[in-house]
């Protein structure tokens, strides 16, 4: 019988502000519900399959009209855990100048990121799960924050339930004086999926990568790297049974070369590359990959079907404005069936 995915992480607050003094002029600025988890789950709900959501929220209003909005997405939001005084913000901006306008994070004292072992009560918010899910993202505030993803992972594990981690990296956020590779070995252990792609494998986990690979930019060089990365990430954490890799290179002006490979089984399946000219939003690509991943491994399908679907996922959620896909099934899988 297949369970309920639990996705736990920060939910956040995007701003995405036009450049050029055109947000002050204007007195307005889009915001976006969000954070890497609840993107999962939003894609996961929008396929049909079962997902709750964890994360820490004040009690105040706002907390209440976001949760009601995420349960009008099909998503269970029982485990959310109210706590603190503030909700984590990002701010994104959106034009042509970004060269100097990066990613601004103002997250510190947030509910979530002032969570505490103990604090949550994973008998009852992983009733009836079968996959838990998390992101690089989190461990990436403080120790506190490490504790509780561990504490979470541990208790999953050894319920039997599937746990998967996105190794997604932001430097950014790595500000309480430990190395990404200092802590997320200890979480690694409990995975019995690992996505990222080769460079984040080094900068978390430490496995080796060729400073070199990307001189020659050939999808058989990549593809081979991605292979010897997830055999070292097996051998490393011998629980985990699949390792997913993506590879998204700038492509002309303004567009994307985007394909992906799946380790599993001693095999190593990839995708055809797909070429974009242009896109519209790169927020929330690995999200979606990650969402498709969880998709095709939760229903047993192929492997190479896994991938293919997974990749043609966030491939379309580069044509969407939003940090969430709007992308169905349906249409992922006639997008594939197209250009196969």
């Amino acid at each position: 019988m297949k369970g309920t995915v639990f996705c736990f992480g920060e939910l956040l607050l995007r701003m995405s502000p036009v450049l050029n003094r055109a947000w002050i002029q204007s007195n307005s600025m889009p915001v976006y519900v969000g954070g890497a988890e609840l993107n999962v789950a939003t894609a996961l709900a929008r396929w049909g399959v079962p997902a709750r959501y964890g994360t820490a929220l004040p009690d105040n209003y706002l907390s209440k009209e976001i949760c009601d909005e995420v349960q009008n997405k099909k998503i269970d939001t029982s485990a959310i855990h109210y706590s603190g005084s503030r909700m984590g913000l990002y701010y994104l901006p959106q034009g042509a100048d970004m060269k100097n306008a990066g990613v601004i994070y103002d997250r510190a004292h947030s509910s979530f990121a002032e969570l505490q072992p103990g604090m949550i009560d994973w008998d009852t918010v992983l009733k009836d799960v079968s996959w838990f899910h998390f992101s690089a993202i989190s461990p990436a505030l403080n120790e506190n924050v490490v504790a509780v993803c561990k504490e979470g992972a541990a208790a999953a594990a050894a319920k039997g339930i599937t746990v998967s981690v996105d190794l997604n990296y932001r430097a950014k956020l790595w500000q309480y004086g430990k190395k990404p590779a200092d802590i997320m070995p200890g979480l690694a252990q409990y995975c019995d999926v690992i996505m990222g792609n080769i460079w984040a494998a080094n900068n978390l986990l430490g496995i080796p990568v060729d400073p070199n690979i990307h001189i020659n930019g050939r999808k058989e060089d990549f593809l081979a790297h991605a292979q010897k990365t997830s055999e070292a990430i097996q051998q490393q954490y011998p629980r985990c049974k699949a390792v997913a890799n993506t590879f998204r290179f700038d492509h002309g002006d303004g567009g994307i070369l985007y394909y992906a490979a799946l380790y599993t089984g001693g095999k190593l399946y990839n995708t055809a590359e797909l070429i974009a000219n242009k896109i519209i939003d790169k927020v929330g690509s690995g999200d979606c990959f990650m969402a498709g991943l969880i998709y095709g491994l939760y229903h047993q399908h192929p492997a190479q079907q896994v991938i293919d679907v997974a990749a043609r996922a966030a491939f379309g959620k580069l044509m969407e404005k939003g940090d969430a896909t709007s992308q169905d099934m349906e249409s992922i899988i006639a997008q594939l069936s197209k250009h196969s």
